[in-house]
């Protein structure tokens, strides 16, 4: 087969012959006209836009929160999705004139058709900030007055962008580095600040930052870490990201050996412990509430840095150093290693918080390991590479790749390899259309160019396919997609290096990163491939031996190609019924319907499945009949015994955890997926009520051994805000007051979309 070796030059388009903006909106699509309306639980209005043109296969709620999140709301003639792609597309039109990979405007007016069409038809999505500020400058001349930085292509350095729109923020996740100066925090205070106005994330290891048992120039003690951590979160607490979007989105990592690093683990918790206790006192337990708003650590994710000498100390019950940050080798206490873990165990099981990333798993996957190591990750801990850098994310949406029948060898791999091409494409020419908000990130952008390929509905397609989540066959066909994936990703990074060169850094680096490009490529081995159609192993075969001979001879133009990001809100308006690697939450959802009011269905993947394992029209309907009603199938006697595991979800029926999946399942399709990934994978392992801290520490272990970068946990019930007598009740949307469901580490609101604080 020779699917990994088509056509790059001229870019033919598979899907459409000429540009959308010389034709009508229902071209290519049925449209349909709605009215979108998004209320609080009280019932009163919070959005609303009438006359909303839509591919007539968009689902209300999909028009909603596109409308609500991404139309520009000063801008009334944005009053359309198919008037938001078409501007998204009018700024690819630009970035695709200025990176010089096309041959002529021919092509590139090809290629944004090919865009658009992938964006109405949802089988993929940019991350929220291209669907935020892509265009605005070309479609509406909109400016805005923030100093940014970007590339000049005439001057070949890093100039100052005034106005933001002209350049706009396009990647979703940033890693920021820290020096142990004021000037530095606050800094960091104002460039956290610039990413989360215009919808963009931020994580950052603060293991510069010394301790409070340290001193200062001045002969006096400093403050330490947690004084200027709270400094930091109360400031991104009180920004919304893109104005009126979602909230701001933090990571805080912290190294292992910090003098400070039990107070860190127990920052948040202790902070919740206040929080309850003003909540038992009458105070609202709203998480924009009095109770809530007074305690600190509640707007970021926070992660520790463990290393494998660490878990070589936990292992073999040894004390553990901590070290001045001064003097990195001058230890200032020895404490046990298993203080630190159980403490650590123990907050998680209280509060979700702090998740680990392994060190040493992260940096052996380093692509450009001569350059620095890698200190920190973005809020979902899907983006890893150097300091002060940005990575833009898209997700394609898998269930668009088979037929209706949902059958393995149904899988359009020609299909999907032309889509990774696609959207490699565009993220590629957005870097250097792209502005940033420090010097240095505009630099390691322009230098580095990392992108962030993923995918979404893993969970749903495995059920439409009457697979267990928790199955090797599963687990066989998401390794199989993620290296297809990556590999086509690598293959067009090393096509556009052909042409127009490798990433700037690429040559220091060479050794590192095709040490890390033949991993990926060994890892074939591990895949059975047995369980999948022939073609699989013979495409993903021919397309790695490509990548390996290809980057030798030309290199590669991007030193990452793809992670597993959240996909929360483009999840939605992709009407993905699972977001990023997550199974499914729960068999039932409510269907928003338009006018108003909602209504209690099935997942469509349900039924797709039932078809695939064999049941027949009236034993489906009942089945899905009992759905309904009760919400789950677990232990239903219309279900066969070995059926019931296609059906566990991420949460359980009860406080038990029956009908849901085990945390082994997490884990274990994570490590699947995690060998062929440039960067990670945004997970949450859920646990239910009743687990237990050994329970936790069962999984962080697991995790270190199975060779995942980061993992996070969520109990049910761990966060105070969440009703204790009201079972799967998660806080409520601080924007709507919609119910929420937590992924990846957060709570995302089905109502409205909104991200909803960091579990």
């Amino acid at each position: 087969m020779k699917s990994a070796k088509h056509f790059f030059y001229p870019y033919f388009i598979q899907s459409s012959k000429q540009s959308f903006k010389n034709l009508k909106s229902d071209t290519f699509f049925e449209t349909q006209l709605v009215h979108s309306e998004i209320k609080n639980q009280k019932g009163e209005l919070i959005y609303s836009k009438f006359i909303i043109a839509a591919p007539s296969h968009w689902s209300q709620t999909a028009v909603d929160i596109a409308a609500s999140k991404y139309f520009r709301k000063n801008i009334s003639s944005e009053n359309s999705i198919f008037k938001l792609v078409q501007r998204i597309g009018l700024g690819i039109e630009t970035s695709a004139l200025m990176s010089k990979i096309f041959s002529s405007k021919k092509e590139i007016q090809n290629f944004r058709t090919e865009i658009e069409y992938h964006l109405l038809n949802q089988t993929a999505a940019f991350n929220s900030p291209v669907w935020f500020n892509c265009g605005l400058h070309e479609a509406y001349k909109i400016k805005s007055a923030s100093q940014h930085f970007a590339w000049d292509q005439k001057k070949k350095k890093i100039e100052p962008v005034i106005h933001a729109y002209q350049r706009p923020q396009l990647s979703a996740c940033f890693i920021q580095s820290v020096e142990d100066s004021l000037e530095s925090i606050f800094d960091l205070v104002k460039s956290e600040a610039k990413l989360f106005k215009y919808g963009s994330g931020s994580g950052t290891n603060f293991s510069n930052l010394r301790s409070k048992y340290e001193q200062l120039n001045t002969g006096g003690t400093s403050s330490g870490l947690i004084s200027f951590l709270q400094v930091l979160d109360q400031s991104a607490g009180a920004i919304k990201s893109g104005g009126t979007t979602r909230r701001a989105a933090k990571m805080v990592c912290v190294d292992v050996d910090h003098p400070e690093i039990l107070d860190f683990i127990n920052w948040k918790k202790n902070e919740e412990r206040k929080a309850k206790a003003l909540i038992q006192a009458g105070y609202s337990a709203d998480l924009n509430g009095e109770a809530y708003n007074t305690v600190s650590g509640q707007n970021a994710n926070n992660s520790i840095r463990i290393s494998n000498s660490f878990m070589k100390a936990f292992l073999e019950k040894k004390s553990w150093a901590l070290k001045t940050r001064l003097q990195r080798n001058k230890t200032i206490q020895e404490i046990p290693a298993e203080k630190i873990w159980s403490e650590l165990c123990q907050s998680a099981w209280e509060c979700a918080d702090p998740g680990v990333q392994f060190n040493d798993v992260i940096n052996e996957f380093h692509t450009c390991a001569d350059t620095s190591k890698i200190n920190a990750s973005n809020p979902c801990s899907e983006y890893m590479f150097i300091d002060d850098s940005a990575c833009n994310l898209a997700s394609l949406n898998l269930t668009k790749f088979f037929g209706e029948n949902y059958s393995i060898s149904e899988f359009r791999i020609h299909e999907f390899l032309i889509t990774v091409k696609t959207f490699i494409l565009a993220q590629e020419c957005f870097v250097d259309y792209a502005s940033y908000p420090t010097t240095k990130i505009a630099q390691n952008s322009h230098d580095y160019r990392p992108l962030g390929l993923g995918f979404a509905n893993l969970g749903s397609l495995i059920m439409r396919l009457g697979l267990s989540y928790d199955s090797d066959q599963a687990r066989a066909l998401a390794s199989a997609i993620t290296a297809l994936m990556t590999g086509m990703a690598y293959y067009t990074s090393s096509e556009i290096a052909q042409k127009i060169g490798p990433f700037p850094e690429f040559k220091k680096n060479k050794k590192s990163m095709m040490k890390v490009i033949k991993k990926h490529q060994k890892s074939l081995s591990e895949i059975d491939w047995s369980l999948l159609p022939v073609e699989f192993k013979a495409v993903c075969f021919e397309i790695w031996d490509d990548v390996i001979k290809m980057g030798n001879r030309h290199g590669f133009r991007n030193a990452q190609v793809t992670a597993i990001a959240p996909t929360g809100t483009i999840g939605l308006i992709m009407d993905c019924d699972t977001t990023g690697i997550e199974p499914e939450y729960s068999l039932v959802k409510y269907k928003k319907l338009s006018g108003g009011g909602s209504l209690k269905i099935v997942n469509q993947s349900v039924k797709a499945a039932l078809q695939n394992l064999g049941y027949h029209a009236v034993a489906s309907e009942q089945i899905l009949l009992e759905i309904a009603e009760k919400g789950y199938c677990f232990g239903s006697r219309k279900i066969k015994p070995e059926h019931q595991s296609v059906f566990a979800t991420a949460v359980g029926i009860n406080d038990q955890g029956d009908g849901a999946l085990s945390a082994v399942a997490h884990l274990k399709m994570m490590a699947a997926v995690q060998k062929f990934i440039s960067g990670a994978i945004s997970k949450t392992v859920n646990l239910p009520k009743n687990s237990t801290v050994q329970d936790i520490s069962d999984v962080y272990l697991k995790a270190w051994q199975l060779g995942l970068k980061s993992v996070a946990i969520y109990r049910d019930g761990s966060k105070y805000v969440q009703p204790l007598n009201s079972f799967k009740k998660l806080p409520q949307c601080v924007d709507c007051g919609g119910d929420t469901i937590v992924e990846s580490g957060c709570y995302r609101c089905v109502n409205c979309g909104a991200s909803t604080a960091c579990s």
